[in-house]
């Protein structure tokens, strides 16, 4: 299973909390995924009162507040400071936002904010791309975990750069590497686990589903399925084909 900070987390698969039909499916299709970690907006939260407070407590894992929505360092700054207290964690995924139209991250912001956060003792969960380069900066900045996009975020496309995402695997071996965004389908989720991924993080795929519940629990054998193939070393694709019965000692017919 995977670490973070320090951490062990009971699954793969970390789950958003955002824009489910109602509270009631929330809480039914998370518990139908096994997800280790629940994520939680402090807009969202704002907005919820104690009630949606108390559902997430419920879920018995840990929380893991972002900043999603802002648009600025300080905006983001000030986002985490406000979710340590309120959730009681040292650890918020950091989201900053440039263009609307993508939500891509704006990865110059990002490393600055990663920096201050990190001094202040906060435990960043960058929500970054597959750049090389930034992904360094930020582990340079304080971070311990990154958190690539497979695909803009409520897109579904998968993962739109997977030779990116190989490479940054192969580039960072031993530091925690989770997808974020994008995924749409459980194939995406196996894919970025047979990747060798420590986890994905998802929302809209599940919580706007025609079932909620029967996707989070196609999420979670995904991932499953995905971590059990990474593992039992899959065969090299081959631009050839390969027989997979013997040739040697066949009958020749005269």
């Amino acid at each position: 299973m995977p670490e973070f900070y320090g951490t062990r987390v009971d699954s793969p698969l970390m789950l958003g909390t955002a824009q489910y039909p109602s509270p009631a499916i929330l809480e039914q299709a998370f518990r139908a995924s096994g997800a280790g970690i629940a994520t939680v907006s402090l807009r969202r939260e704002g907005g919820a009162g104690q009630d949606f407070h108390r559902l997430i407590g419920g879920l018995g894992v840990p929380v893991l507040p972002n900043t999603a929505g802002c648009h600025s360092v300080r905006e983001a700054v000030t986002t985490a400071q406000m979710a340590r207290e309120l959730f009681g964690t040292l650890w918020i995924k950091l989201e900053i936002i440039r263009d609307d139209d993508t939500l891509c991250p704006d990865v110059i912001a990002l490393v600055e904010a990663a920096g201050i956060l990190s001094r202040d003792g906060f435990q960043v969960f960058p929500y970054c791309t597959e750049d090389l380069s930034v992904c360094g900066r930020l582990l340079d900045a304080g971070c311990e975990v990154l958190m690539p996009w497979g695909a803009p975020i409520g897109s579904g496309r998968g993962l739109n750069n997977a030779y990116g995402l190989r490479s940054l695997r192969a580039h960072f071996p031993r530091v925690p590497l989770v997808v974020d965004a994008g995924i749409g389908l459980p194939s995406h989720a196996a894919q970025a686990m047979e990747l060798g991924y420590d986890a994905v993080l998802l929302n809209t795929a599940v919580a706007k589903a025609g079932d909620p519940v029967a996707m989070a629990r196609a999420m979670a054998l995904a991932i499953e399925a995905g971590k059990l193939a990474h593992d039992a070393t899959p065969i090299e694709a081959r631009d050839m084909a390969a027989p997979s019965t013997p040739v040697l000692g066949m009958a020749v017919l005269a």
